[in-house]
């Protein structure tokens, strides 16, 4: 008698689509512009005598990319700059707001040009909600307050007066406020119950005005410091009564993660790279699930309603920088590398949609794994392999995710772990749904057999995005490179779909349902 054996590029993903889960929030495709390199100054920012074209000083064709993404939110000022930013620098007349020594990202000297009023102007043109990290290391307490008042309120107070006389009159809205960033490190280099005291008077008196609600995010761990989290999870007021009631005096914690081949002391280099080195990132990003899960199960101990989010504003690759740039700067080349290691980013985020309601990749503009990358010389706009898999990704945004059952896939063994060499997930909002596909193989093109249950599909369409080579990435003279284009490569099976997935490639199949 013999027997069938499954071939080792042929995968089976079992998908229930009448049996939607938690709901994807759209704020996991959220975005961060710290001052630091050419992100805000020469990305965003171009001044208002700028022969680029601008409004009010702020880069057009920067703006328009990032709105066909539909981009969430937008965090700032920082990062560990956040933590030295004074925001009373950077009101009033430009000509007039004092200069400030930026002493974490190449020692420069800037003249917060771009402040509180531009930051939500850019919002504003973004159709994006703003996410403040306010100045905990370096700021106080009243500080920190008078901003809140300043954004938010609409009376008469000091501060609306002051926003007034700068010329604001109504209040923006602000949901997200950071309490803070690497208070473990850069952010002042604290315990964690020194800081979890901190973050609780600070969340205190970063106050809820007129109708703005403040969503407050304590600075979270790194990594998988576990005791950081606990630490803030136990300073909280009782989780475990009513489930109505919401989390205080904050409602989310952060946590940071970046992805890297080498050291800290030498990352690898975001072009050139082996095999080898392709596989051993695509390993570390996977480590994302593992991180997810085990900070997840801290706070369940402590919030069983699970009413405390947890927020990834810090993820991506780092690389060693480009040669002849400004090490402070962290300017990288991006790759279809880094595209696959935001598409397994994000399959992580989708699986844990319950606990992870906001996540931000670093940054938007010319740093670290950025979406856009702009030319100093001649001014052209890039957009990354990176920025690609976020506009794949736009049908995930506040859908419903959807369990992705996979079956026999090969993993490959990388530093003493196994690597999957597919990775999926998928989500369903009305009658659509998208199923999001990764072969991390640098060689081997994989087949998928898409089993559909519980609902009609009644029509597909599937896009690719992937290069000859493993470093490809888009310059002012190859704008297209690493470009999504239609994928053929999908046909009827008697259990769905069956889909190819050529060698490092990532695979979006958008469903009509009935």
């Amino acid at each position: 008698m013999s027997t069938s054996v499954p071939s080792p590029t042929r995968t089976t993903a079992i998908i229930d689509l009448d049996l939607p889960g938690a709901t994807i929030s759209r704020h996991v495709y959220g975005h961060f512009a710290e001052h630091l390199g050419r992100c805000v100054y020469g990305g965003f920012w171009v001044g208002e005598d700028s022969p680029v074209p601008h409004v009010r000083g702020i880069r057009s064709d920067v703006v328009a990319a990032l709105r066909d993404l539909h981009i969430p939110n937008l965090r700032w000022p920082g990062g560990c700059f956040a933590d030295d930013y004074h925001w009373r620098d950077g009101i009033g007349p430009r000509e007039q707001r004092p200069r400030m020594v930026n002493s974490h990202w190449g020692d420069v000297v800037e003249d917060n040009a771009f402040g509180t009023h531009e930051f939500m102007d850019l919002c504003e043109l973004l159709g994006a909600d703003p996410y403040v990290s306010g100045n905990v290391g370096s700021g106080s307490v009243a500080e920190m307050s008078d901003w809140v008042e300043y954004l938010t309120r609409a009376d008469d107070s000091p501060m609306a007066a002051l926003r007034r006389a700068n010329g604001r009159d109504e209040p923006w809205r602000v949901p997200f406020w950071g309490l803070g960033n690497e208070a473990w490190g850069c952010g002042g280099h604290l315990r964690a119950e020194q800081f979890a005291s901190l973050a609780r008077q600070y969340a205190t008196y970063s106050r809820d005005h007129g109708g703005n609600a403040l969503y407050r995010i304590a600075a979270g761990a790194n990594e998988s410091d576990l005791h950081w989290t606990e630490t803030l999870m136990r300073s909280f007021d009782d989780l475990a009564a009513d489930p109505a009631e919401p989390a205080r005096p904050f409602q989310a914690l952060s946590l940071h993660y970046y992805t890297m081949s080498g050291s800290w002391g030498d990352k690898g280099d975001a072009t050139g790279f082996s095999t080898d080195e392709w596989y051993t990132t695509m390993a570390r990003a996977r480590r994302m699930e593992e991180l997810l899960t085990r900070h997840s199960t801290v706070m369940d101990r402590y919030d069983p309603h699970r009413k405390v989010g947890l927020v990834v504003d810090e993820w991506g690759t780092w690389w060693n920088v480009e040669k002849g740039t400004n090490p402070g700067f962290l300017y990288q080349q991006n790759t279809l590398r880094d595209a696959l290691v935001a598409s397994v980013h994000l399959d992580a985020f989708h699986r844990h949609a319950e606990r992870v309601v906001m996540a931000n990749i670093a940054q938007t503009v010319n740093v670290l794994q950025a979406m856009i990358l702009t030319d100093p010389d001649t001014g052209a706009l890039v957009l990354t392999p990176t920025y690609h898999v976020f506009g794949m990704n736009r049908g995930h945004h506040d859908a419903a995710a959807l369990a992705v059952h996979l079956r026999d896939v090969e993993t490959r063994a990388v530093d003493g772990t196994e690597l999957p060499l597919i990775s999926a997930s998928a989500s369903v909002k009305g009658d659509a749904a998208l199923v999001s596909l990764s072969n991390l193989d640098t060689d081997t093109d994989r087949t998928v057999v898409l089993d559909l249950r519980g609902r009609d599909v009644v029509g597909h369409e599937a896009r690719v995005l992937t290069a000859p080579a493993l470093d490809a990435h888009n310059t002012p003279e190859q704008l297209d490179a690493v470009a999504p284009t239609a994928h053929d490569g999908v046909r009827p099976h008697a259990r769905g779909l069956e889909v190819d997935l050529p060698a490092h490639s990532y695979v979006t199949v958008g469903l009509g349902l009935r």
